[in-house]
């Protein structure tokens, strides 16, 4: 993925992908509000008033836009770009379908499966060896871990889509000097997902629904998974990326599974939420938790060239931190619960 791409050619396109965001973005504010698509406040939800659901959809329509664009600006990776736009229209499909009427959860996860397979066959082909099946099912799992990552910790304003856009601005930077195909798709994504945060932060317009959330889920999954493959980035790197998001989701879902409770049900049990339920308010948690990516791109960007010879050091320091520090905040927000109601 080599290729040298003219840089109007990238603004372009990219300015592109923005406004068609935008655009999608807007039309599906008004679908939602005619079709009464709309979220309504509970015990299990962190909004105030009914807000309608959705507006992920022109998301998925910018990158399926830009998709376009690279089959003919690269195309030598058809492939790839066939496998990650069967993915995302089969992420995002069943997630539209589950924002009109919930679904069980087994046909969603049955789809995002048959998403990450769609994707890995788009890497290299039909796998013919130990390795590439090994390489397959890690690139499902990959998938839906982030997929049902990303909608588990789409719950406040801005949250989702600022998390989408600061990694794949990350994922853009590395690699190293010049801009290949990957890094496209990935500017794609930013600017995609930096479109919808004006409907959707510090207030939100319209949620991005299932739709949006597992959409940026597979986009973030399938672009750490090419830079892998590629070489543009260490595996143990990956993790850091996302650490905001998978070390909240995960010790989250890890304690409600000890607990014996329905984990994929909706709850408040996340770290963010019990911040926004003791008053930190939406926008606060929503830029705290971009620090803490910013921080992370930080670690993947500089750790090859700083430790060279060590560098899955500081990508575990990074993680040990995070959950330490995961563990501090509950305690902390529990504490506050407790003297609150004395």
């Amino acid at each position: 993925m080599s290729q040298t791409f003219p840089p109007a050619v990238l603004l372009g396109s990219t300015l592109l992908v923005a406004a068609v965001s935008s655009l999608a973005t807007a039309l599906a504010l008004g679908y939602a509000r005619r079709m009464a698509l709309l979220d309504q406040p509970g015990a299990r939800r962190s909004h105030a008033v009914p807000t309608p659901r959705g507006g992920g959809v022109g998301i998925v329509v910018a990158l399926m836009c830009g998709l376009a664009g690279l089959w003919f600006m690269a195309p030598e990776e058809r492939g790839l770009w066939l496998g990650f736009g069967a993915g995302l229209l089969a992420v995002a499909g069943i997630g539209w379908l589950d924002d009109h009427r919930p679904l069980p959860i087994l046909p969603r996860l049955a789809v995002h499966a048959l998403a990450g397979l769609g994707l890995a066959t788009g890497f290299s082909g039909w796998p013919g060896t130990p390795e590439d099946w090994a390489g397959m099912l890690a690139t499902v799992i990959g998938v839906m871990t982030l997929v049902n990552i990303w909608n588990f910790m789409d719950g406040i304003d801005g949250l989702a889509a600022s998390q989408a856009a600061l990694v794949a601005i990350a994922l853009m930077a590395i690699g190293g000097a010049g801009i290949d195909a990957r890094a496209i798709l990935a500017l794609y994504l930013f600017a995609a997902a930096a479109a919808f945060l004006p409907f959707n932060f510090p207030r939100a317009r319209i949620f991005l629904g299932d739709v949006g959330s597992g959409a940026l889920g597979f986009a973030v999954a399938a672009l750490m998974l090419v830079s892998i493959t590629r070489g543009a980035m260490d595996w143990f790197y990956a993790p850091v990326l996302v650490s905001a998001f998978l070390i909240d989701a995960g010790l989250t879902l890890a304690k409600r599974i000890l607990q014996g409770k329905r984990w994929w049900r909706p709850h408040r049990e996340h770290l963010y939420q019990w911040a926004v339920r003791r008053g930190f308010g939406h926008p606060p948690v929503t830029i705290a938790y971009a620090c803490w990516t910013a921080a992370a791109a930080t670690v993947c960007l500089a750790g090859p060239s700083l430790f060279p010879d060590g560098a899955v050091a500081p990508a575990c320091a990074f993680l040990a931190v995070g959950v330490a520090a995961w563990c501090g905040g509950r305690c902390r927000l529990l504490r506050m619960a407790r003297e609150s109601r004395a």
